[in-house]
């Protein structure tokens, strides 16, 4: 009972109100003062700064025409070869000849203009109608430049503008020693590649199922920088890059520098 009657004594007449009160230590106010400007640099960068993203896709080097396989028209037995690869025919030039079952010679012809990358059948080789003979290069003159087309997958490639750069490494020419090829995005296609469609344009079907294998992706055609100077005819990031020629159905990764965005564009409708 003692203990209540110093306690209500305590309230009705208390003693200590002349003493200040603290609402935080030093250390509470030092952190939230941190908190405040950290947040506030947060959202002055997320106005005002800047964000390249960069998308990364397998692709090709190939001409701007693409390839096609010339399949055979008869069933008979290959006897002339009339092209070598590395040729560059004319539309409608004979390529070879093979003699069907009936005796007679048919000499099988370039649909289109182009260089013969592959000749898919020898002397002596019995082919059937519709077998593979040649594949041959869509191009016009030597001088044609190479191209790459890249192929990201569809549900995952943001809009990719016309002009952005892109760093090519090269299957065939080490990065660590000769850089990667300079090129910008000259075309960027915005309906999904079929693989028969991408089986068209380079003239294979092996191709065609590795770029679509994840699902149907779209085709970004990319230039690469010309340079004279150098023994591939084109623009590397350690100049002069390799020593040899680079060619084409060389296997590259590709990195596409996107438009620079504002982070708060991330949260923002």
């Amino acid at each position: 009972m003692q203990f209540r009657q110093k306690a209500l004594s305590k309230l009705q007449s208390p003693d200590d109100l002349d003493l200040p009160v603290h609402l935080a230590r030093p250390q509470g106010r030092m952190v939230l003062a941190v908190t405040v400007v950290v947040m506030a640099a947060a959202i002055f960068w997320a106005f005002q700064g800047s964000v390249s993203p960069v998308l990364t896709a397998s692709g090709i080097l190939t001409y701007g025409e693409g390839s096609y396989t010339l399949q055979s028209p008869v069933a008979g037995q290959v006897t002339t070869l009339l092209a070598n690869p590395g040729d560059l025919v004319a539309a409608n030039a004979p390529l070879l000849t093979v003699r069907t079952d009936r005796g007679t010679l048919e000499t099988v012809r370039a649909v289109a203009a182009g260089r013969v990358t592959e000749l898919g059948a020898n002397i002596g080789a019995v082919v059937t109608v519709g077998a593979n003979l040649a594949t041959l290069e869509k191009v016009n003159s030597p001088d044609d430049p190479l191209l790459a087309v890249l192929y990201p997958q569809s549900g995952s490639a943001p809009t990719i503008p016309v002009g952005a750069t892109v760093d090519l490494t090269v299957q065939s020419v080490p990065s660590d020693r000769y850089g990667v090829l300079e090129g910008t995005v000259l075309a960027a296609g915005t309906v999904p590649q079929t693989q028969q469609q991408i089986a068209d344009f380079l003239g294979d079907t092996q191709l065609a199922s590795q770029f679509t294998a994840q699902g149907q992706p779209l085709a970004v055609v990319v230039k690469l920088e010309r340079s004279p100077g150098t023994s591939s005819g084109y623009t590397w990031s350690r100049p002069p890059g390799p020593p040899y020629a680079i060619t084409d159905t060389t296997i590259v990764s590709g990195t596409v520098h996107l438009t620079a965005q504002h982070p708060i564009s991330w949260i923002l409708p």
